[in-house]
């Protein structure tokens, strides 16, 4: 009955928050309208390039994204009530992040800045994406935050559900409070268009420098062989956002082609490559990322994960230790480091590598399951069962269960390992190795009637575990 109050509950909760959004969404897009702009650019002969969309930072500043003013003589923004302003140029770029700042010059004219959180949001979050395009009827967005990704030398991306329409890149996604979260971006990359909002943690790290003409970015921009490969690195990672490991390894190709010094690009090609199980191909790129970048731990991270898979396990450790060193504090390092030692059979160096895991992060449930195996394999069954019951608490399961049992077990402690495998049957009566622990158990206890029981119940699944308790029964 608690169950069913505590569902009915949540759905009502649910409704209810969705039916709130709703009711404020109104009162939202009439107070943030305002601040978005539509944004058109222009060629030196004055013919349209381009149209986007961006919002005040500042009562002089309004951020886009750069792909669309990058090719651009000269900009002007339209206002929501149809007034239009030149553009008096560029005073801050983020090539990867594909944002630009643009100085704005409204004599005369107040318009109120978007207020901006570096919170990253929550999944599941509602937001609005609020366009401008050209001062007609605006484009108006809702949905919520999806997914937040985390991607080593770029930061994080956020997922959107909102779609993000034609000429409204580089609007800003604002939450219920109305506070922008990021930078919608709709690039074309690929033959697919890219739909994701770029943190707006990454406005505040902006360097705001002196006012640059669009030529002169153009210029700069056709000269500096980093600002082209930019773009194809961040059409990667917009790829990488979706999973999509076989259309983002091009797109890092691309970058490091244009720019060979790209560390970064090459870091995430030899990711994406290692996804697909290209592990030459990942260990090359990123060699060449920890070659550019030998203090990067991350790149050691990738070496060791592309030898791993390739069975270099002496190489693997190498790479682990390295990036070990260079960060101490990261547990899934070590982690790493030591399932590579049991590749080894370097089983007392593996056992620290758990146990320093363990210390940096303790609920690492991870690290206590390949502990408790580590003891096993060394035949210290009092420390593998101490392992199991530590990882009882964050991983209680039938297969964690049935660890603990074979410990007690070799252990001589029946009542314990009869207590620990029934749980695992429990659990998951499907798994075949613990029912088959739990009749060696009852045969332990001189309860042969009750593993004939187990017997029966695996020759019927038509287990290979059926013929190794038969011999055991019958010897």
């Amino acid at each position: 009955m608690n169950r069913i109050f505590l569902t009915i509950f949540a759905l009502i909760f649910a409704f209810a928050n969705a039916a709130f959004a709703q009711d404020i969404l109104p009162l939202l897009v009439k107070k943030v309208k305002p601040s978005a702009v539509a944004i058109e650019t222009f060629d030196s002969k004055g013919r349209t390039i381009s149209r986007g969309s961006g919002f005040f930072i500042a009562p002089d500043q309004v951020i886009t994204n750069r792909h669309v003013i990058e090719r651009a003589s000269s900009v002007v923004i339209h206002l929501n009530d149809g007034k239009k302003y030149p553009v008096s140029g560029v005073i801050a770029v983020d090539g990867e992040g594909d944002i630009a700042v643009l100085r704005v010059d409204l004599p005369g004219v107040f318009v109120q800045p978007l207020a901006i959180t570096q919170q990253i949001p929550q999944e599941g979050e509602s937001i609005v994406v609020i366009g401008n395009p050209f001062g007609l009827e605006g484009s108006i967005s809702n949905g919520i935050v999806s997914a937040v990704r985390d991607f080593p030398g770029y930061g994080k991306i956020i997922q959107i559900t909102a779609p993000i329409s034609p000429g409204s890149s580089g609007s800003p996604v604002v939450n219920m409070s109305g506070q922008v979260i990021g930078v919608a971006t709709l690039q074309a990359a690929e033959g697919q268009s890219l739909n994701f909002a770029v943190p707006s943690e990454r406005i505040a790290n902006l360097k705001i420098g002196e006012l640059k003409s669009f030529d002169a970015l153009r210029t700069e921009s056709a000269e500096n062989k980093r600002a082209a490969a930019e773009r194809f690195y961040s059409q990667g990672l917009g790829q990488l956002s979706r999973d999509d490991y076989a259309k983002a390894a091009p797109l890092f190709e691309k970058a490091v082609a244009l720019d060979p010094e790209y560390a970064e690009a090459w870091y995430q090609a030899g990711y994406a490559y290692g996804m697909l199980g290209k592990h030459d191909l990942a260990l090359d790129a990123s060699k060449k990322a920890a070659q550019l970048r030998p203090r990067w731990s991350e790149t050691y991270i990738n070496i060791g994960a592309s030898n791993y898979a390739l069975k270099n396990f002496d190489d693997a450790v190498k790479a682990y230790m390295q990036a070990a060193r260079l960060n101490p504090y990261k547990a899934e390092i070590q982690l790493s480091l030591g399932l590579s030692l049991n590749k080894l059979g370097r089983t007392d160096e593996e056992i620290l590598a758990y146990k320093r895991a363990i210390e940096l992060k303790p609920d690492f449930a991870g690290a206590f399951e390949y502990l408790g195996a580590a003891y096993f394999k060394r035949r210290d069954f009092s420390l593998s069962a101490s392992a199991f019951e530590q990882l009882k608490t964050y991983k209680p399961d039938a297969k964690t269960y049935n660890y603990l049992g074979e410990s007690y077990f070799e252990l001589g402690k029946l009542d314990e390992s009869f207590e620990a495998f029934n749980s695992a049957v429990n659990f998951n009566p499907n798994f075949d190795q613990a029912r088959f622990n739990l009749a060696r158990t009852y045969l332990k206890m001189g309860d042969r009637d009750s593993a004939g029981v187990q017997y029966q119940i695996l020759k019927n699944s038509q287990s290979e575990w059926a013929d190794k308790l038969f011999v055991l029964i019958n010897p």
